[in-house]
């Protein structure tokens, strides 16, 4: 590749979108090439596909973070060509009439020989030039890739919490919903308990989309303050050498500091508060379930497929995939089925982090393609994904921000009024509850735990 690259002349190094020699060129899927950094930060100004700035062709987007640390190319002349763009380096010191080609690491001057001998430079540190600007290069370099990459990593963390911001209102008032409707279950009485729980909730609920909208828009000020450190580093790299060594202080500092302060998500959880009489009630309604081992043909994907949800910028364009089944899940279907009446059982998660539990029509006993948008399954799903353990609901998908139950979990169904409720046992609380489901079919209980 090096020695194509010799035979070609200088024109051809030219980057067509910024008009200057290409900083680690690139060459997409067409054959035109143009710088690395240029070709990313166009491509992240547009929508997909990605196309060539020249002839338009559709090409692959690239991973930049791999390639921003290619190779510097070189001219026939084995000269850099940042090095070969015009520079006042070979200056000529007007008291020896020597060429300035020495660099004071100190006071950030150019020296000729002599001047660094003479007593104001003799216990300074210097070298040629072209050597510290070449070091200077290497670390703008390793700057750039690490403000593309944390750059990358900031939109990630931007995408996920404007889908916070988005669902939080909506999903504190269904938390609300779904605590008027427990409480005259119980007793008449609690009114003052669930205004007291309603009010808390509310308050909470505020603050914590407060303190979203206030990190959405300091990663959306962070987001753009990188990318102009990233351009302005592009810039510095491509000056002459002696500018580069004169202006390369605030720029460097500044993108270390964004970096070392990048805004971090807000993890929302709300408080979990007992409910007065609630397992009393639910009692009442105990049954004892069994389950048989022999119906456990289930290749276990919703956790696979809720990782890969949550890793993905945009959950409507996440591919259903078809997942093998693994000896690490350990899954179970209910013996008994239910077609009518109020029921309630407990089950032991204990501590752990991977695990499914609730209710599903019977068909899907005897297949194993359950996906997170399946009809008829009505879950609660724990799932440890990088270092947070986070609950969600199925029908539909609703990522629960309340504290994981540990030990016992109760799930309450009446079949008769469309309900299904989960329990944190330990703390006599609501998890979540399925409101307004129509139940035709009979509904088979359904457990399965991953590995920790």
């Amino acid at each position: 590749m090096d020695s194509l690259l010799m035979q070609r002349s200088s024109s051809e190094l030219i980057c067509s979108i910024c008009k200057d020699y290409s900083l680690n060129p690139v060459t997409i899927t067409c054959g035109h090439s143009f710088c690395t950094p240029c070709l990313c930060l166009l491509w992240e100004d547009t929508q997909t596909p990605a196309r060539c700035p020249l002839c338009r062709t559709i090409s692959q987007r690239m991973d930049f973070k791999s390639t921003i640390l290619v190779k510097k190319r070189v001219l026939p002349t084995e000269e850099s060509v940042v090095c070969r763009l015009p520079s006042p380096a070979e200056q000529i010191c007007k008291t020896h009439h020597a060429i300035k080609n020495l660099f004071c690491q100190t006071d950030k001057s150019l020296l000729c020989l002599f001047c660094s001998h003479s007593p104001g430079h003799a216990t300074h540190r210097h070298r040629p030039v072209k050597q510290v600007a070449e070091h200077y290069r290497e670390n703008i370099l390793m700057q750039m890739k690490s403000i593309w990459k944390n750059k990358q990593k900031n939109q990630r963390n931007l995408n996920k919490e404007i889908n916070k911001f988005r669902v939080w209102e909506g999903f504190v008032n269904l938390r609300m919903s779904m605590i008027r409707a427990e409480y005259p279950k119980v007793y008449q009485y609690l009114h003052e308990e669930l205004e007291k729980h309603l009010e808390i909730l509310e308050n909470e609920g505020r603050m914590i989309f407060q303190r979203l909208q206030r990190n959405v828009i300091r990663m959306n000020h962070t987001g753009k303050l990188m990318r102009r450190i990233y351009e302005g580093l592009k810039k510095l790299y491509q000056k002459a050498d002696v500018d580069l060594l004169q202006d390369s202080g605030d720029i460097v500092i500044k993108g270390q500091l964004v970096q070392l302060y990048l805004p971090q998500p807000v993890e929302p959880q709300l408080s979990t508060w007992a409910i007065t009489g609630m397992l009393e009630r639910l009692n009442n309604f105990r049954v004892y379930i069994t389950f048989d081992h022999k119906i456990s043909k289930y290749d276990a994907p919703l956790f696979e497929e809720l990782r890969h949800l949550q890793c993905s910028p945009d959950h409507q364009a996440t591919s259903h995939t078809v997942y093998s089944a693994s000896s690490e899940y350990t899954s179970s279907w209910g013996a008994q089925t239910f077609t009518s009446g109020k029921h309630y059982w407990e089950v032991d998660v204990g501590n752990s982090h991977n695990w499914i539990i609730g209710l599903c029509k019977e068909s899907w006993v005897n297949r194993n393609d359950m996906l997170l948008n399946s009809e008829g399954i009505f879950l609660l799903l724990c799932v440890k994904m990088d270092d947070h353990v986070n609950l969600f609901s199925t029908s539909p998908l609703i990522h629960q921000y309340i504290q994981r139950p540990q030990d016992w979990v109760g799930v309450f169904l009446d079949y008769e009024c469309g309900l299904i409720s989960f329990v944190n046992v330990a703390k006599s609380s609501l998890i979540c509850n399925f409101l307004s489901c129509s139940f035709s079919s009979p509904l088979r209980p359904f457990i399965c735990f991953g590995p920790n």
